[in-house]
């Protein structure tokens, strides 16, 4: 079973291509503004790599976040569009689970952190368990990283993400000796772990409509909070007219 798997949660996005075999292909892109200038040219070089067109792709798998909101939007809409035009099925994977996927069978406490601006952090605690099992122990959120760090109070915790490496020095002073950092290559998001993910999710029948597959924001993006905001002051306004 062939999987195409889209990340472009963060600013390093990427495609990659897997099966049962392992990682066929894979091309990862750092961007200054948006991925849509790029993911389709990332595709093609992905296919002709592992020699296969896309109607030999059996299924799509794309992240849903938390990550960028414009960056969300593109990958989404770029896998909805692929499998309506191939007719084939989707599977959508959580930006923080695919993360943390690659310290599953670690025995550890593990903190994905993604930079959400606005001083927050995309953050979770999961545990991973020597038989592969990962447990999610604080889901998904967007938050202050002082507020996060002072909830975890596990003896070692691992740190990964690009959040980890903007606010090392303030988990370093809030959890001194107790935390622990992934190495650099470790801190983005991978299409390699949305595809063969997705190879897992495919194989339990987990797919997800084109209508249905939507993204995980966490929290509501800065034009509904400006709708949000209007629509508040309207109703004060309202209100005072009125008395």
């Amino acid at each position: 079973m062939n999987v195409l798997g889209i990340e472009t949660a963060t600013q390093t996005g990427g495609i990659a291509i897997a099966n049962e075999k392992g990682l066929l292909s894979e091309y990862s892109l750092c961007v200054g503004a948006t991925h849509s200038g790029r993911l389709l040219p990332a595709l093609d070089y992905v296919l002709k790599n592992s020699g296969l067109s896309l109607h030999e792709i059996d299924v799509l798998a794309v992240s849903l976040g938390p990550g960028s909101f414009t960056g969300l939007r593109i990958g989404i809409c770029t896998a909805k569009g692929l499998a309506l035009a191939a007719g084939k099925p989707i599977t959508g994977i959580y930006t923080l689970d695919a993360l943390v996927d690659v310290y599953r069978g670690t025995d550890a406490i593990v903190c994905p952190m993604l930079d959400a601006r606005k001083k927050e952090v995309y953050t979770a605690a999961y545990r991973t368990s020597r038989i592969g099992e990962l447990q999610v122990l604080q889901p998904p959120r967007a938050v202050a990283p002082e507020r996060f760090l002072k909830s975890l109070n596990e003896d070692s915790v691992l740190f990964l993400g690009e959040g980890s490496v903007l606010y090392r020095a303030l988990i370093e002073q809030a959890l001194g000796s107790r935390a622990v950092f992934a190495p650099a290559h470790l801190n983005q998001p991978r299409a390699a772990a949305i595809a063969l993910l997705g190879l897992s999710q495919a194989k339990k029948g987990n797919f997800l409509s084109a209508s249905s597959l939507t993204p995980l924001y966490v929290r509501p993006s800065d034009a509904e909070m400006t709708r949000e905001n209007s629509a508040e002051m309207l109703k004060r306004r309202s209100l005072l007219i009125s008395s």
